[in-house]
Order: C-alpha cells, then sequence, then structure tokens
C-alpha cells in the first residue's frame, strides 16, 4: 500500500504521470497484477485482495503463490509483503485491520464483475488517462529475469 500526500488518484492526468511504483501502488495495483497473471498464468499464483476492515482505507491487490508474492515493489514473499503493509497502515491508522480474499483473475480488468464482490470497486484500464496495461506490461520487463518457482517452465523467459 502507498499513501500519497494528495488524492492523485482524483486526477487522471496527475495520477498517469506519477512514477510507475506510486502507479501501481496506488490506484492501479489490480492492473499490475492482471498483466502478471496474463503472463504467468500456468506458475500457481494468483490475486489477492487486503480488504481493509469497515470504516478503513488502504486497498491492496497483489499475487501470490502462497508463499512467494509480487506487486509494485517487485518479488518478495508474502508473509513479508503483508506485515511490511500491516505495520504501514497501522501507523497511519492506529487499530487498521483486514482480510485476505481471494479475488478470480478476469474481475481485475472489469468494473462490473469487481462490483460483485463486496467491497470492490475496481477501474478497468481504459478507464485511466491512457490504457494501464501497456504500462503494467512495460513494468512487468523489468524482473523478467527473477525465477518464480522452482519449476523451470516458470522461470523460462516467454513461459506462462
Amino acid at each position: 500500500m502507498f499513501f500519497p500526500k494528495t488524492n492523485a488518484k482524483a486526477d487522471p492526468v496527475l495520477s498517469w504521470h506519477r512514477p510507475d511504483r506510486q502507479f501501481f501502488a496506488n490506484g492501479a495495483c489490480h492492473i499490475l497484477a492482471f498483466a502478471f497473471l496474463e503472463r504467468h498464468a500456468a506458475c500457481g499464483f494468483h490475486a489477492r485482495w487486503i480488504k481493509p476492515a469497515a470504516g478503513f482505507s488502504g486497498n491492496h491487490i497483489y499475487v501470490t503463490n502462497g508463499q512467494r508474492a509480487f506487486d509494485y515493489h517487485g518479488f518478495s514473499y508474502e508473509e513479508r509483503l503483508l506485515d511490511l503493509a500491516f505495520r504501514r497502515a497501522r501507523r497511519f491508522y492506529p487499530g487498521w485491520d483486514a482480510t485476505l480474499v481471494n479475488l478470480p483473475t478476469e474481475v481485475l480488468v472489469c468494473e462490473q464483475k469487481s462490483r460483485e464482490i463486496d467491497g470492490l470497486w475496481l477501474r478497468e484500464p481504459t478507464q485511466f488517462l491512457h490504457n494501464a496495461l501497456p504500462r503494467a506490461r512495460a513494468f512487468l520487463d523489468r524482473y523478467e529475469s527473477e525465477p518464480l518457482t522452482a519449476s523451470a517452465s516458470c522461470t523460462s523467459p516467454g513461459a506462462g
């Protein structure tokens, strides 16, 4: 999660022109998750939503295989990602809590399908100033040399 000083998400131009990590941390994490799953569908990852408890903000979507995780930070262990997210949110919002919700891939890029899940409302890639999916794919290119699992089928360039 990324807590910006201003509500850049409300301004499409300001939002689009933020650095990639800020863009995919605050407002487009679900697009990055979709691009990852699109590229690595056979590697055992799925989308997971950090859904804040009632009365709190701080949504975040990342991908995980139950051990490894990927989001705007790049690869990490899911336990470490969650520890950081919860500690940071609680620093800003004492008492902050959240649940983890597994999401079907198709909701990540379909506003209508995302709204069928209680508390979720995601923008489609084309609902940003420009289509966010090519930007997410380019961001992923930076991480292609990092192994996903011990399986060679998932570490080969272009696999999955």
